[in-house]
Formats: C-alpha cells, sequence, structure tokens
C-alpha cells in the first residue's frame, strides 16, 4: 500500500509539473510552516507542535498543488502509572484553489484538499514502540499573503480525518509559514 500511495503521489506531482511546464505558465515555491495539531484520540487529546517542509507550484492564479512532509514532537501524559508518549510524522498532497482579493494577487483566500500517510509513534509503559500509519484526508480554508514577487506568508485551518489508525480519529491543525517562489 506504501509503495502504491508514493508511486501514484510521485506520478501525480510530475505528470503536472511536465503538462505545465511545456505552457511555461507554472510558478514552483518551498515553504516552511509551524503548525500546531489538536488530536481527538480514543483516551486523550494529544496536542502536537510541528515542521512542515513543502514544495509546490502554481498552475495560474487560481489553482495550485503542493508536496509536503511534517514532523511533530512529542506529546507525554501520565495517569497514575500509564506513561505515554505519542508524536507523528506525515507526508501527502494538496491541492489548492486561490481567489485573488486585490488586482495584483496581493491577498488571496484559499481552499484546500488532499490526503497524505501519517504514522504515529506510540510509546507505552507497558509497549514500547508501537507503530500505526494510515491516510489522512485533508481539507482546510486559509489566506495568504504575497509580500513581494518572491516573499508570502499563509494561514490555514485544516481538518484531518484518519483512516485506519488505532484509537485515533481526526485532528484540528492550525499553520503559519513562508513561501519563497521562484
Amino acid at each position: 500500500m506504501k509503495k502504491v500511495f508514493i508511486t501514484t503521489l510521485a506520478l501525480g506531482v510530475l505528470s503536472a509539473f511536465s503538462s505545465f511546464a511545456q505552457d511555461g505558465e507554472y510558478i514552483p515555491y518551498v515553504g516552511l510552516d509551524y503548525t500546531y495539531s489538536d488530536t481527538n484520540a480514543k483516551f486523550m487529546r494529544p496536542h502536537y507542535n510541528s515542521a512542515s517542509v513543502n514544495v509546490g507550484t502554481w498552475y495560474n492564479k487560481y489553482f495550485g498543488t503542493e508536496v509536503f512532509y511534517q514532523l511533530s514532537d512529542n506529546h507525554k501524559s501520565h495517569n497514575g502509572l500509564d506513561k505515554t508518549k505519542t508524536s507523528f510524522q506525515a507526508y501527502g498532497l494538496d491541492l489548492y484553489g486561490y481567489m485573488p482579493l486585490d488586482c495584483y494577487s496581493s491577498f488571496n483566500l484559499l481552499g484546500t484538499v488532499g490526503f497524505g500517510e501519517y504514522t504515529f509513534s506510540k510509546d507505552y509503559s507497558f509497549a514500547k514502540d508501537q507503530r500505526d500509519h494510515g491516510i489522512g484526508w485533508r481539507a482546510g480554508v486559509g489566506a495568504l499573503y504575497n509580500i513581494d514577487q518572491n516573499w508570502g506568508v499563509r494561514m490555514v485551518a485544516r481538518y484531518v480525518n484518519f483512516n485506519q489508525i488505532d484509537d485515533i480519529d481526526h485532528m484540528m491543525e492550525y499553520s503559519a509559514g513562508v513561501r519563497y517562489t521562484f
């Protein structure tokens, strides 16, 4: 399943880049985000701080795609003798729709949908090094402000629904970051 997911992700990105590269209409960018995640799990409500690196492209002023990699810190909880430490990492693909609010596309509202492969690492006092992974379906809204031709800042609130991850149902992510456009 993991090989199929990575292959599909890579082929989708390559085909999108190659089809728009012929027309010379795409604008690539790289970004770095800070993300706060509020997770709804079966017996706890873990909160994570994470960093996300992303590479994307704008195909025109209304549409773009982005691949991301995200790595979180540890959430620790203590319930009597039971100690728990959890963290996660994720990678995936998001589609973005932009709505420019001015003539120069400096300020944009945005909507996003996508998916990612999430791997949660769980250490319990009775079982160490447990890993569980599955698909997270993502949807969110936000805003993008382009400071100049190359630099921009973005804020996004995103809902992530998990598939096939034990004891974890969904999470809300709030991210803020910078973009450098080539």
